[in-house]
Formats: structure tokens, sequence, C-alpha cells
């Protein structure tokens, strides 16, 4: 049996922001269907966990990096709208907008808080924040728009956990009494890659 690898060489590798840009702008139109030939299904398996926690949050929650909205669909599958996306790229933007799953979505600024303070009881990150996406620092700004007693959920994949930054600054919110872990799970992102 061979191993798989993943969609693309350079997908999580350390990049400039204008790369990433580029990559998911030209990837947009068939991503959706490429990662479900590979069987991505870190976004069901974050809403998934997220399921006993659903009566306690109050919306609208926010999807991160939504994409064209993969996550998002998971999201409001079982139950958590309304739902807002925000994304980096015009073109996995535009493909979140024709799924009508999201009641807002916008182009955000990489670097720049997702929200203000408060605004969200819910962000979810899944697949967004990790090599070659969204900087280790992401973590802690998406923390400073939650609301009191909010959540966030995210997703590393290997390399990022391979990386050690990314879970560096988790543990150091953690260790700050800033936030909990209240469940962590490692299964492969892509049912084929192992």
């Amino acid at each position: 049996m061979t191993e798989k690898t993943p969609f693309r060489p350079k997908l999580w590798t350390n990049r400039s922001i204008d790369e990433t840009i580029e990559i998911y702008s030209d990837w947009a139109n068939s991503y959706d269907s490429d990662i479900a030939k590979r069987g991505y299904y870190t976004p069901v398996r974050i809403a998934e966990a997220m399921m006993p926690y659903r009566d306690s949050l109050e919306g609208p929650f926010l999807d991160f990096g939504c994409g064209t909205g993969v996550s998002g669909s998971a999201l409001t599958a079982v139950g958590f709208v309304p739902l807002h996306g925000t994304d980096i790229t015009k073109e996995m933007l535009k493909q979140a907008e024709s799924k009508d799953i999201y009641d807002k979505l916008w182009l955000s600024e990489p670097g720049q808080s997702p929200a203000k303070p408060g605004d969200y009881s819910l962000i979810v990150a899944a697949g967004v924040i990790s090599v070659g996406a969204a900087p280790p620092e992401t973590i802690s700004m998406c923390l400073d728009a939650l609301a009191p007693g909010g959540m966030m959920a995210l997703s590393f994949n290997d390399p990022t956990l391979e990386d050690g930054s990314f879970d560096a600054i988790l543990l150091d919110e953690v260790a700050s009494d800033r936030v909990e872990v209240l469940f962590r799970e490692h299964g492969p992102p892509l049912k084929d890659l192992y």
C-alpha cells in the first residue's frame, strides 16, 4: 500500500500571506471536490465534538477562516445557527456564499481580529490556525473576540503539532487560566492520508 501525500506539496509549509491567498484563490473552484475525494472530515469531527455544548451557547457563531463553507455546512447540520463566516480569500468566500448557510460573510484582513471582544460565544477554526495558514498568535486573537464563557474549537494537523509553536500558545493560554481544554483528540484530517 502506498502512503498518500498531502493535497499539495506546499500546503502545510511556512509561506507568506500573499502565497497563502494565491494558493486558496486558485484552489477555490475545485476545493470541495478535492477534499471530498480525500475524505477530509475534520469539520464534522469538530461539529460533533461541539454538539454537547450547543444549548449552552448563544448565536451567532463564527466560522473563522470559513473557506468555501465546508466547516459551516458541518456546523449548521448540528444546529449552530445563525452562523457568520470570514476568510482572507475572496474566491473561497464566493463559494461559501453560494451555499446559503451563512447569515453574514466578510473578507477579513490577515492579522486582524475577526470580531470585537464579546461578539461570539463560539469561534470555530477548522484547519485554519496551522503551518501554512494563520499563525500561532491567531489563537489569542480569537480568544480575545469571545464572549465571557465562550468557546473556541480548532484543529491542528500533524505538521502544526510538530512545529510546536501553535501548541505552545495554546498551553500558555491554559497555564494563564484564560482557557481550559475540554476536549482533545488526535486523528488524521484525511481518511486516506495514512
